[in-house]
């Protein structure tokens, strides 16, 4: 299955602690856990199954673990085995959108048998062709339109299988600092590594970097290189190069992509990750060992960035040789987002000498981070809920109310209560408890406008909307434990 020679004579770092000197516990956050299986060749069965094609995917992953430099020659056999295909179909939104096909997730599993085993045999003798991508928008927080791609059912079935078993290999390559997207990882593991790590390690400078329009610009002809890094298999390459050569259909014109992974496919942001592991996570490894004179830190997800610094010269020199390395394959950090500022310990103090304000405040996945102190004075970072992200879910929960307006009360209650339920559970971290607090009385003053406007008298007491509230709402409350108590945890 797996051929030996015609490695890439492209230098893949070592592995490395993520992070500079010891290894405290936010260090550990970053580490990749052992792997567990054996590597025996089994032979599967003659009917796929389940246990089959997670053996399979097993045994890849062992080899790509233990060879960091092995070419996977023969791969696509597990993409169109049908158990595969199967479980891919299952793992997608049923209430998705369709794409330019129009095929719904309902009306395809009608006939799903006949189906997938259409799609395994146009898969296996190349028959299989990826259709455009119909681009939608959808509305940023910032009041800016955000392009998304809403791919073919088929297309995501594939896309989906092909995921799974790239997976296996680069889930072994990519590094420890890398969050985005990947399984068994999350936004909270992120954040809790960057809290972590601001609180333990000697970090005063933090640079945010911002990555302009990565998305879309990131190089057909670079990424397919660094795939071919791994995958030697021919028509797994070309499988890839079909979804970004299918383009994007808006106002009915078909357009092509040069560059680019249109947001909102299942393999964009595998396809994603791996550009920046060769692009950036590679590098910034080798250069934190060779280059960096004290402390550094690293968490990303996707292409959020945030990184720590114990001085200020390190930080400016990584600045401009990013800037470089970013120039070479075709990317551009947002000249106005990216910024370095003065944050940690001793930064009040220092900005108080120099007659200027407080510390500056910068934002990551959803929450602004701030330098703070606790009841004993002792420094810590406070985390609060971007407020734009508050005012701009408010908006669209008052939106929302207004065209259900007429709905009975116990139907707008449960919407509601998943609305306040699912903010709280993603933004209830320690320190942020006044913002939680807020964004629940909001919905209920916005709720209790709506009932208002229902009928010509436009009489709903407090006292009763106060009981609908307490109904219906739930509680603020703080849902994660401290950062340092969870990573032992999970160490």
């Amino acid at each position: 299955m797996m051929n030996e020679h015609g490695k890439s004579d492209r230098p893949i770092v070592p592995g490395k602690s993520p992070n500079k000197a010891r290894t405290p516990v936010a260090e550990e956050l970053e580490g990749r856990g052992l792997a567990k299986g054996n590597l025996s060749q089994q032979n599967a069965s003659r009917t796929p199954r389940r246990t089959d094609a997670s053996s399979a995917l097993e045994r890849v992953r062992q080899a790509a673990k233990k060879d960091k430099k092995l070419r996977f020659t023969a791969l696509l056999h597990h993409v169109y085995n049908l158990e595969t295909l199967r479980m891919a179909y299952f793992s997608l939104k049923k209430e998705a959108a369709p794409g330019v096909d129009g095929e719904t997730w309902r009306h395809y599993g009608e006939e799903l048998e006949r189906n997938l085993q259409d799609l395994s045999e146009r898969l296996k003798r190349g028959a299989y062709r990826a259709k455009p991508v119909r681009r939608v928008y959808i509305p940023k927080a910032d009041g800016r339109q955000r392009p998304l791609g809403v791919t073919a059912l088929e297309d995501k079935v594939v896309q989906r299988a092909a995921v799974e078993v790239l997976n296996a290999i680069y889930e072994t390559d990519f590094l420890g600092f890398s969050y985005g997207f990947r399984p068994g990882r999350s936004q909270h593991q992120a954040l809790d590594a960057l809290y972590t790590g601001l609180l333990t390690r000697k970090v005063n400078w933090v640079l945010d970097l911002d990555i302009k329009g990565f998305f879309d610009g990131i190089s057909h002809e670079w990424l397919v290189k660094f795939i071919e890094h791994r995958v030697a298999d021919r028509r797994v390459v070309r499988l890839i190069q079909k979804w970004l050569n299918a383009g994007v259909l808006e106002e009915g014109k078909r357009i092509r992509m040069e560059e680019g992974t249109p947001q909102g496919g299942s393999a964009s942001p595998l396809l994603a990750n791996v550009y920046l592991h060769y692009v950036f996570d590679l590098w910034v490894q080798a250069w934190r060992r060779k280059r960096a004179q004290g402390d550094v830190i690293v968490v990303r997800f996707a292409d959020d960035i945030v990184i720590g610094f114990q001085y200020r010269t390190d930080a400016e020199r990584f600045w401009a040789e990013l800037k470089e390395r970013m120039q070479k394959f075709h990317l551009e950090l947002h000249p106005e987002k990216t910024r370095l500022l003065e944050f940690g310990p001793f930064a009040a103090e220092n900005r108080k000498h120099r007659g200027l304000g407080k510390p500056e405040t910068f934002a990551f996945l959803g929450l602004t981070h701030i330098c703070g102190r606790t009841s004993k004075g002792r420094y810590t970072v406070l985390r609060q809920t971007i407020r734009k992200r508050m005012q701009a879910k408010l908006q669209a929960v008052k939106t929302d109310l207004q065209r259900r307006m007429h709905e009975p009360i116990p139907d707008v209650g449960e919407w509601l209560k998943a609305v306040v339920g699912g903010h709280i559970r993603y933004y209830g971290v320690p320190s942020n408890r006044y913002a939680l607090a807020h964004f629940r009385f909001s919905v209920g003053k916005l709720w209790h406008q709506a009932l208002r406007r229902r009928s010509q008298r436009g009489r709903v007491p407090w006292e009763r909307m106060k009981r609908l509230i307490e109904r219906w709402l739930p509680p603020a409350r703080i849902c994660h434990p401290y950062p340092s108590r969870r990573v032992r945890v999970t160490t």
